[in-house]
């Protein structure tokens, strides 16, 4: 298996079409890459909140009779890896609850840092949970809120919790999209034509702006940070529940987890990819006949440094798109297996060849090491490691599945002991400063890079206190 980091989760929201459930779906189908463990719709028609989720991915999960079932003319979508919480049915979302505020569905992407303790408050105060999951949280303190009306229980339930989320979150008949004080994750607002003449526009929200270009929709701002957007048949509704902190949007996003044709933080993740890639030639130039992307993830980055560089660009390694999440393993030991059922070398393109081989980022250092030596066995001369961002020493708690600090190779080893422990000829990391100058960062930094840096943006509990993450 890949020791890639995990995407966190994707959510989606649509107020005013005929068909939501369907836009919903499709919305998920296009946010896939942030979560492929469980997904989950639901929606509603003005009287009754109705939902389906199940394990599984977005297209295994949802038929057209699903769809039909979940009837209304807005909805809201969730697809998930776990991060806080289990790895379960009753941890998929959106999660659903009746209670003193109506029917509640609420879809999270994030990690609240004080999940733990708020929930052991609440469990002595009587609470009971139904859930592993940091986002049932919210929902106990919006049920326990003085104000007795949603809009005003919003504000005093999330200025409780500390952390990463952007929510979307649905009654029978209305629709809000949510965001943290420090804008970790991102949430996009768009407009979508209604096919209905004379109608209103409808209104949509998604993680990622991708998610529009499928269905159409036209990506209007991003939900601010310290804003709830509320969408009813009266029209739409903001208000700030909580100040602006400082930004600290997590730069990972642009790195790795948002897919190249999406805008997020206000910049295409395409170019800050490429230029990732040629301030990485420029940083660390080293005399090579060819570039290479560990496909998928290093692709941008490549074209950026080959371009840069003026060395050709080349696929050197081809991957398999059709593995699942289960095969046969042969009884007879194949070395390197797992890497090889997913990527295989182009021995005609390897063979005497000086190498640069580009990716987004090394994690544990296995599967880096696993695919040096299988470009070598192809034949390649020289193999020379570029990672288009900088060593990961640190564990994320606000939404990213990453390994604890131990089981992180640069949190615990030189890039010259990453070299040789990965067996390539050379081994370089973006810089910091380079990293923030691709993402299009100004002097004053937006961007939460505590991954890089171990510097984190809030207070962060004892690794004993943070909540159960998957094995």
């Amino acid at each position: 298996m890949f020791d890639k980091l995990h995407e966190e989760c994707g959510v989606f929201g649509i107020f005013g079409h005929p068909e939501a459930a369907k836009l919903a779906y499709l919305g998920l189908y296009a946010l896939q890459h942030r979560g492929q463990e469980s997904a989950g719709i639901a929606s509603g028609d003005g009287e009754r909140v109705h939902f389906h989720r199940a394990m599984g991915q977005v297209a295994e999960i949802f038929t057209n009779a699903r769809l039909e079932r979940l009837r209304g003319s807005l909805a809201i979508g969730h697809t998930r890896y776990s991060t806080t919480g289990s790895s379960a049915l009753s941890n998929a979302q959106p999660l659903i609850v009746d209670c003193n505020k109506g029917t509640l569905a609420i879809g999270h992407n994030g990690n609240l840092v004080n999940a733990v303790e708020i929930r052991a408050r609440l469990e002595n105060q009587g609470s009971i949970f139904q859930t592993t999951s940091d986002t049932e949280v919210i929902l106990h303190l919006l049920a326990r809120a003085r104000e007795p009306h949603l809009p005003g229980a919003l504000g005093e339930a999330l200025n409780q919790v500390e952390g990463a989320y952007s929510l979307v979150l649905l009654t029978p008949d209305s629709l809000y999209a949510i965001r943290d004080p420090r804008g970790f994750r991102p949430l996009a607002m768009g407009l979508l034509p209604s096919p209905l003449p004379g109608q209103p526009q409808a209104v949509v929200f998604a993680s990622e702006t991708c998610a529009f270009d499928l269905i159409g929709a036209a990506h209007v701002r991003d939900v601010a940070p310290g804003e709830w957007v509320r969408v009813t048949k009266d029209g739409i509704e903001t208000r700030r529940f909580a100040p602006a902190l400082p930004p600290r949007h997590c730069i990972f996003e642009h790195v790795y987890f948002s897919r190249p044709d999406s805008v997020v933080f206000g910049r295409s993740v395409q170019e800050s990819r490429e230029m990732m890639g040629r301030l990485l030639a420029r940083q660390a130039p080293v005399p090579a006949d060819l570039v290479v992307p560990v496909p998928d993830s290093g692709v941008s980055a490549a074209i950026g440094f080959s371009a840069e560089s003026g060395l050709p660009f080349r696929f050197g390694l081809i991957r398999n798109h059709y593995v699942g999440r289960t095969f046969i393993e042969p009884s007879q030991q194949i070395r390197d297996f797992g890497v090889k059922l997913k990527l295989n070398p182009v021995r005609s393109l390897l063979e005497g060849q000086r190498v640069i081989l580009v990716d987004d980022s090394i994690v544990r250092g296995t599967t880096s090491r696993k695919i040096v030596r299988m470009i070598r066995e192809a034949g390649a001369r020289e193999v020379h490691l570029r990672i288009s961002c900088p060593p990961t020493i640190s564990p994320c708690y606000y939404g990213v599945d990453t390994p604890s600090k131990g089981e992180l190779i640069a949190a615990n080893q030189s890039v010259e002991q990453i070299r040789e422990f990965v067996g390539a000829d050379s081994l370089a990391y973006l810089s910091i400063e380079n990293l923030h100058a691709a993402a299009g960062d100004s002097a004053v930094s937006r961007f939460c890079t505590a991954c890089y840096t171990g510097d984190y943006p809030t207070e962060v509990p004892e690794p004993a206190l943070i909540a159960i993450r998957q094995a």
